[in-house]
């Protein structure tokens, strides 16, 4: 797991003192090493987390045996030694999975990501064509920003910050990015905050050649249903993840897990221990709040783990997020940033790498509000215009339930799922707020509106890369920790979402394939648990003095950066100690920290 950047222009060398300010920006992706390439038109940049082949060889910038190619990676490619023995002709220096792609580029060019596994983020100079190709793993795992600088160089990295540190680029606010934030709470994955910077989206190529950007996508999910039953789907399901475990565990350094004690995290425990016996898990929790540790606990001693339980009180939380969020460069309302934090801070005394339980209930079902639109789709009013008549008139004189007033208020399940899950402000609110300019993100297949597995394929293409793996990625690597997500495996993935509903959940259970394939390796008490997150809600966050007092400081006070991009008088109106309060606390928190840019 590393840092990358680069630039590219004519007369590279005389970016010397540019590059090493860009690395030098994301050192803590990769403490290890760090490390600059040049050719007459291009220089590339590397911080190293040392995880693979620890020796010189697996240094980065990496040349091909030949010299003409030089690649910086960041991520892990799983299952490279097979890829490694289907391209026996090329001269290997060393074994890390970074010289293998090397060598599928020069047999196969830009049509190795078909066949290239793994979280990445990539770029590979190529010195005969003068151009560079770079990517980004499918699922958005590993992050990639890209700009045109004042001089018109091509500059690139792995965090915002590393562009800016550059100096080569003046940051413009972007309106319809702004937009998706205040509507869900953070950045959508094709966009950055900047207008004038760019992301390169999950599972998208790009070429700059001859002063021309190329960017396309090179992969889509499933959108096609599998008629599958569950015994079948139960054997294909436990191989499949079985497999992915395997591949992830491949390091040169010991891999550890997260374990949470719910049903996600300890399926993965359950499943390493088909492949090592002792392995270090790391569990997490804070004191006076509802908490998962005995529920680790029970699977620790189960498997007879190497446990740490991490269990401390909450800290300031003024004094936390303030400290924490500069690592996203981007505004993130997502509570759970700060115990993710602390999680890997942690972890990261202990381990350099960890594989966690993230995505699963995308792929499997498992979110509350999955079973409220389960239930909106087989109420008998759904898609009845008569039924939805009726009721209304008869909701005039009586209260109906839930179900039935949002089948009124929305067109579909899909409609309910973007209008009602996870939304902040309104366009109504945002509009009072001075922010208009919507932005509509591109999907990969056309949704069903009435599918509920296409609303799992919509989450996974827009809220998993835009919220769950920035705060994931950022989080792992503010403490030089790298985070492996084994659900994320292109073929587990790829099987669990062409899964059907009934599957996945029905009127009583959700992860409906996850607990009839893997009951048996949990303990009977995590059988029969319900999901729990972290605690606290927001609004007893807002009981701490400190946050109050940071508030003010930001959000009262008519100079503060924020106030440059949404209405003063208007916001005052949502500084209720709710999550919209918070939304905005963020926002400016984020306006504040990098205000000297903007």
């Amino acid at each position: 797991m590393c840092g990358i950047a680069g630039i590219i222009a004519p007369n590279a060398r005389n970016y010397t003192e540019e590059i090493q300010q860009m690395t030098d920006a994301i050192a803590h992706r990769g403490p290890d090493a760090a490390h600059h390439e040049f050719y007459g038109n291009a220089v590339l940049g590397h911080r190293r987390l040392s995880i693979i082949d620890l020796s010189e060889n697996g240094k980065q910038p990496m040349f091909s045996d030949s010299k003409n190619e030089c690649i910086v990676l960041n991520g892990e490619i799983y299952g490279y030694q097979e890829l490694k023995k289907k391209y026996v002709d090329y001269a290997y220096r060393g074994t890390s999975d970074t010289e293998v792609i090397l060598a599928m580029y020069q047999q196969q060019g830009k049509e190795l990501l078909a066949e290239l596994p793994g979280m990445f983020a990539l770029a590979i100079w190529d010195e005969e064509k003068q151009e560079l190709f770079c990517a980004r793993d499918r699922f958005g795992e590993k992050p990639f920003y890209y700009t045109i600088g004042k001089n018109g160089e091509f500059i690139f990295a792995s965090e915002i910050k590393a562009i800016l540190a550059s100096g080569l680029v003046k940051p413009e606010l972007n309106q319809e990015a702004l937009y998706h934030y205040l509507q869900y709470g953070y950045v959508n994955a094709h966009q950055s905050i900047y207008r004038n910077i760019q992301t390169l989206p999950p599972a998208h190529a790009l070429v700059f050649s001859e002063g021309k950007i190329r960017v396309e996508r090179y992969y889509s999910i499933p959108a096609t249903d599998l008629h599958i039953s569950l015994s079948e789907a139960k054997e294909e399901f436990t191989a499949l993840l079985k497999n992915a475990i395997q591949k992830q565990l491949v390091a040169d350094v010991e891999v550890g897990s997260f374990l949470s004690g719910g049903l996600d995290s300890s399926t993965i425990v359950a499943m390493v221990n088909e492949f090592k016996p002792k392995q270090t898990t790391i569990s997490f929790g804070y004191s006076g709040e509802s908490s998962e540790l005995k529920f680790a606990d029970e699977i620790a001693k189960k498997y007879g783990t190497n446990h740490i339980e991490i269990y401390e009180n909450r800290g300031n939380i003024a004094a936390e997020i303030t400290k924490i969020s500069p690592f996203f460069d981007e505004p993130l309302a997502d509570m759970s940033y700060t115990p993710q934090f602390k999680i890997c801070e942690a972890a990261s005394r202990h381990l350099k790498v960890v594989l966690a339980g993230d995505v699963g209930d995308e792929l499997f079902g498992g979110y509350s509000f999955y079973g409220v639109e389960h239930q909106l789709k087989n109420h008998f009013s759904y898609n009845n215009i008569l039924a939805k008549f009726g009721l209304t008139q008869f909701g005039r004189f009586r209260e109906t339930s839930y179900i039935t007033r949002e089948n009124i208020r929305n067109k579909n399940i899909l409609d309910f799922h973007q209008n009602k899950v996870r939304n902040f402000f309104t366009p109504k609110e945002m509009a009072s707020l001075g922010i208009s300019s919507n932005y509509q993100q591109p999907y990969s297949f056309k949704a069903n509106p009435d599918s509920l597995t296409d609303i799992m394929r919509i989450d996974i293409e827009k809220y998993v890369p835009g919220n769950m793996l920035v705060k994931s990625d950022r989080m792992a690597m503010a403490n030089s920790l790298e985070v492996r997500t084994p659900f994320l495996d292109k073929d587990f993935a790829e099987f669990c979402v062409q899964l059907p509903e009934n599957l996945k959940l029905d009127g009583k259970n959700d992860k409906i394939i996850l607990r009839e394939s893997m009951q048996n390796y949990w303990t009977e008490s995590i059988r029969n648990r319900k999901k729990q997150g972290f605690g606290s809600s927001v609004e007893h966050w807002f009981e701490e003095q400190g946050l109050i007092e940071l508030s003010d400081v930001l959000l009262k006070d008519k100079t503060q950066k924020i106030f440059e991009f949404i209405d003063f008088n208007a916001a005052q109106k949502f500084l209720n100690k709710d999550k919209k309060h918070w939304n905005l606390l963020q926002l400016a928190l984020w306006a504040d920290n990098y205000k000297t840019y903007l």
